[in-house]
């Protein structure tokens, strides 16, 4: 039974919620009106509530309490899309409603939380300094030093798409070679057990000494972070392809390289995106430290800046923004997956 037949078929008798449209519940508007008001008190009290005496004044707290203020006025404005849409039909806007309907308990979650965050640090001085900011602090940092984010971000995707991309081309060919043929399996099999459980910053100091530039050295960290599962990923794949696919082709006249292209690859493709999942967690984390040693941009070079000058502000705000990158880059990849792999999709969730 799909969603829109589930809540059709909700009771409105007995104090059964109403449905509106067939989707919305009835009591959606309030739950709305609810997390706009919170959003609204949290801009009352960053805009009223004077900051402690004895604590840093924040240039950006008008601008903060504003975009409190735009937040609470959107939360309004679904409120009252929800409440007016007309039972029939079922319109995109209603579906797109529905949908936000179950992030309302995280937005009422985060306005007390921006609420709590904003009274502990700028109102009251409760959390020690300059450890902990306000969350104007963050905005400052949005508005007055983004060409350096911006430039910092920039450099770091960059060796990141160019650190990734080799190592899983690199693990997806080994991989395939070490599950296809057992000469190359013999010579090394052996050797990527002997390097594949150590971290890949386990190689920093062998790595700058061996490569002419830090860039390439932290290209090849990256390589061998994201590298590593992609090929054992791939490996398990194809040596786990059964082999009557191979027969059937085989009967039919399938060349070796047909084998490997249209047989052993497709049908290894889910573990191969696992492995590109593993490989893509891990090449954040070298990502981090290989810019930390060396570079002259870069997210780590941002936050290493940032935590020598003790503008944490700086710091949370670089880390914010790299979290909801790093999260929209899975997000992609998981949509290359569901789009290649649709017999599978929603098997595997982000």
């Amino acid at each position: 039974m799909s969603l829109n037949d589930t809540a059709a078929a909700l009771p409105a008798a007995n104090g059964g919620t109403l449905p509106i449209g067939g989707l919305l519940p009835s009591s959606l508007p309030l739950r709305f009106s609810a997390a706009a008001l919170l959003w609204f008190a949290a801009s009352g009290v960053t805009a009223l509530w004077p900051d402690a005496a004895d604590a840093q004044e924040w240039e950006r707290t008008g601008e903060f309490a504003s975009l409190l203020v735009v937040a609470a006025g959107l939360l309004v404005l679904t409120a009252l899309l929800a409440a007016a849409i007309h039972p029939a039909p079922r319109s995109r806007l209603e579906s797109a409603i529905a949908g936000l309907s179950a992030s309302v308990p995280w937005l009422i979650a985060l306005a007390l939380g921006v609420t709590g965050w904003e009274i502990l640090t700028a109102k009251l001085n409760l959390l020690p300094r300059p450890f902990f900011v306000p969350p104007q602090a963050l905005l400052e940092v949005y508005l007055d030093d983004w060409p350096r984010l911006l430039d910092c971000f920039a450099a770091s995707l960059t060796l990141l798409a160019t650190g990734y991309t080799v190592g899983s081309v690199l693990g997806v060919v080994t991989g395939v070679a070490i599950g296809w043929s057992r000469a190359v399996g013999y010579w090394v099999h052996p050797v990527l057990r002997l390097i594949g459980p150590l971290p890949a910053t386990a190689w920093l100091p062998i790595a700058f000494f061996a490569f002419p530039t830090s860039w390439s050295a932290s290209v090849f960290l990256i390589a061998l972070a994201s590298g590593v599962p992609v090929t054992v990923l791939t490996w398990s794949g194809v040596a786990g392809v059964n082999s009557a696919y191979y027969d059937i082709a085989r009967t039919l006249g399938a060349s070796p390289r047909f084998l490997v292209l249209k047989v052993a690859v497709p049908a290894a493709m889910p573990h191969v995106f696992v492995g590109l999942f593993m490989g893509l967690g891990a090449s954040f984390a070298v990502l981090v430290v290989a810019e930390m040693l060396g570079v002259k941009s870069g997210v780590g070079w941002y936050l290493q800046w940032a935590q020598g000058w003790a503008a944490y502000g700086n710091m949370y705000a670089a880390l914010l923004v790299m979290a909801l990158v790093c999260s929209g880059l899975v997000t992609l990849l998981f949509r290359v997956r569901d789009r290649l792999l649709a017999w599978q999709k929603g098997m595997l969730k982000w």
